[in-house]
């Protein structure tokens, strides 16, 4: 560990002591209390520091922070630092559109702030910051004009008005994201001006007529980048990385904070490995060439040839009934099944699949360079992959994979072909820890109880430095806790009684509390269930609004609505254990209906058990009970956002106090003057705060 009075060589120039500079900002009598007015936290105070620590000496912690710490500030202010000190970009990672907007409109203006306003850290306040996104959210300058000119071969009358609607709108953006139109565009037409085509590319665009080039250009004047975890999961897995012998995880020299990070391994699970599925893979032959269409047929009727549009309804026709053979034979009983052996299907798309990637590489080496040859190649490539990936999931080919199929739709008629890593350590070890860069990992819940060993092994991170530091908020004072101790047992035999106390509960615990309320599911059945048997009582005797996920809105409408209303009722599911944050008293109550135990059947659950015994090892304690607990830790934390924030928390899952097990949730709870109740005590326990 460095020294605090030490002095830093990096890239060959002495560096001050980045870490005393750091431990004065966060002093009791430091820049952030004199200049910005902020309460001093020795929690973040020790953080920051041992963030500054982890830059310097290029290595990888990670740091549980509980709500309050600040930990925002302690990554961002030392990151910046060692940032324009060292001349290496720091990429910030969230999980959640919500911390991004934070960062950006919050976090990182305080930084500029504090930075302003000291004459010692005046030389930081220029700091430049970056959003990243997927391409697929910018337009591009080259496939707009190419839309433009081929319009009628691509777009019917109605399409054509969208069309010259975001042309008209892209004189005027600075940005180019989808997010500033309104209404959106239609998908068949953003598709095809947007930045994710081959038609986009050093060759063919530069900023500031190409939105995305723009981004990438303002990403080389940047100290801080943000980006979110889905897209640094998807560029690593792609192959995106400065070389093996470059330090940095996605550009050179770089390192790396990934908040929220609890969620990780979830996030690379869902992009190491296939995403193929029948409307897909429908939409890519369709750009080339729709068959039911008099006008608007595809790209091939300006850059192909008969027989290639023949060859694309070949490989429609064939693609209905592979995809159809798979939903009849195995996806009629189940919605989501895993597949053990190979050869499960036939490989009725590879031969006309084959002569159509065959035919479309022919008439590409005739074609003129140009955007126009780059879009029939990006075409091409995108349905090798799909071939490839049909190859791989029939025979299932990777040892180290889970294989699955699913439907999903409103008709539930589109198949999804799957794959993910059994154990994504590895890929995490590999693009992330073996960087030779610092990187932290933070967020309020990364142990399952005392330590972090099972998050470490889960992520490939073993090696790591690990350091908890509590919330310096009074639960004992501000919490009141209550654990139903004669619920019936959440199991198939009991589920209808199960619900019948779940509505009768959730519906008393509403009216003891003035504020909102937030009711935590694990599945929509439950869920549908209370919202079907409450929803007229809470709405017409109490007088409060309801709000259901999956029946009134997005999440992020439902949060805002529940921030403006103050009095809200929230039922929710598993993005709703995570990343609400609403102080005060719109959410001045937290009612958990069941421990959060996922799933054991799903694919990918089930083989991690399978690999968890194959290595002796009991897979429901390795697995199932620390994600169970981290992401019971994730729903408690909902409650209590602020200082000065209050209420109650309501477990209506009586195997907390009845199962062995119960004790490791009561271990993880905010305090431990918890009070049991039951149907006749009730009225005297439940006490508003």
């Amino acid at each position: 560990m460095i020294g605090i009075h030490e002095q830093f060589a990096i890239g060959g120039q002495k560096i001050p002591a980045l870490l005393e500079s750091v431990a004065q900002i966060f002093a009791e009598d430091g820049e952030l209390a004199t200049q910005l007015g902020l309460e001093h936290r020795p929690q973040q105070a020790h953080m920051a520091e041992c963030v500054i620590e982890c830059f310097l000496d290029n290595r990888t912690l990670l740091f549980e922070a509980g709500t309050g710490v600040g930990k925002s500030l302690a990554y961002l202010i030392p990151g910046i630092l060692q940032s324009i000190e060292a001349q290496r970009p720091l990429v910030v990672s969230s999980h959640t559109i919500a911390l991004q907007e934070q960062l950006e409109n919050k976090d990182l203006h305080l930084c500029r702030q504090l930075f302003r306003k000291s004459k010692k850290l005046n030389k930081y306040a220029d700091f430049k910051h970056a959003l990243l996104l997927g391409r697929g959210n910018y337009l591009c300058g080259t496939r707009l004009h190419q839309a433009l000119e081929t319009r009628t071969e691509l777009f019917p009358g109605p399409e054509q008005k969208d069309l010259e609607r975001i042309a008209d709108w892209a004189g005027k953006t600075e940005t180019g994201l989808i997010t500033e139109l309104d209404p959106q565009p239609m998908r068949e037409v953003w598709e095809w001006v947007n930045s994710d085509g081959s038609a986009c590319n050093s060759r063919n665009c530069k900023a500031p007529g190409c939105f995305y080039r723009k981004a990438l250009a303002s990403l080389r004047q940047a100290q801080v980048i943000i980006v979110n975890h889905s897209l640094l999961m998807a560029l690593l897995a792609s192959g995106m990385s400065p070389g093996n012998k470059t330090q940095g995880v996605l550009f050179p020299k770089d390192f790396l904070v990934i908040d929220e990070a609890h969620t990780l391994p979830a996030v690379a699970a869902e992009h190491f490995g296939l995403r193929i599925s029948s409307y897909g893979l429908r939409r890519q032959l369709l750009r080339l060439h729709n068959p039911r269409r008099k006008k608007a047929r595809g790209l091939l009727h300006r850059y192909g040839t008969p027989t290639l549009c023949k060859q694309v309804e070949a490989v429609l026709n064939r693609a209905e009934l592979f995809f159809g053979k798979i939903l009849e034979q195995h996806l009629l009983q189940r919605s989501c099944v895993r597949m053990l052996e190979a050869d499960w299907t036939e490989p009725l798309l590879d031969e006309p699949l084959s002569e159509l990637i065959a035919g479309m590489r022919k008439k590409e080496y005739y074609l003129e360079d140009g955007p126009g040859k780059d879009e029939l190649s990006g075409l091409r490539e995108s349905l090798e992959g799909y071939r490839g990936g049909l190859e791989e999931a029939r025979t299932l080919s990777d040892p180290d994979a889970v294989y699955w199929i699913e439907r999903t739709g409103r008709r539930e008629s589109i198949v999804h072909i799957r794959s993910a890593p059994v154990d994504v350590a590895p890929d995490l070890k590999k693009h992330v820890f073996q960087r030779n860069t610092g990187v932290l990992l933070t967020s309020a819940t990364l142990a399952d109880g005392p330590d972090m060993r099972s998050f470490q092994k889960k992520t490939g991170a073993l090696e790591a430095q690990t350091i908890q530091e509590f919330s310096p908020f009074n639960y004992r004072q501000n919490v009141g806790i209550f654990i139903s101790e004669d619920a019936p047992m959440p199991q198939p035999s009991n589920a209808e009684a199960f619900r019948q106390y779940l509505a009768e509960t959730i519906l008393f615990a509403v009216q003891q509390a003035e504020g909102g309320s937030l009711v935590l599911f694990t599945s929509y059945q439950d869920l549908n269930a209370c919202e079907k048997a409450l929803r007229h009582a809470v709405e017409t005797q109490l007088q409060r609004p309801l709000l259901c996920q999956g029946i009134d809105g997005p999440r992020g409408a439902i949060v805002q609505r529940m921030r403006a209303d103050g009095n809200t009722v929230v039922f929710g599911t598993d993005s709703f254990w995570t990343g609400v944050d609403v102080a005060g008293p719109a959410l001045s109550q937290v009612v958990i209906t069941r421990l959060p135990f996922q799933n054991p059947s799903h694919p990918i659950a089930e083989a991690r058990h399978e690999h968890c015994r194959r290595h002796g090892g009991n897979p429901f304690m390795e697995i199932t009970l620390p994600e169970a607990l981290v992401q019971f830790r994730q729903g408690c934390g909902r409650l209590i956002r602020t200082v000065n924030d209050t209420g109650n928390l309501i477990i209506l899952d009586s195997r907390m106090l009845h199962k062995r097990y119960g004790n490791a949730f009561q271990e993880v709870l905010p305090h431990d003057n918890f009070k049991a109740f039951n149907r006749n005590n009730k009225d005297a326990i439940f006490v508003s705060l």
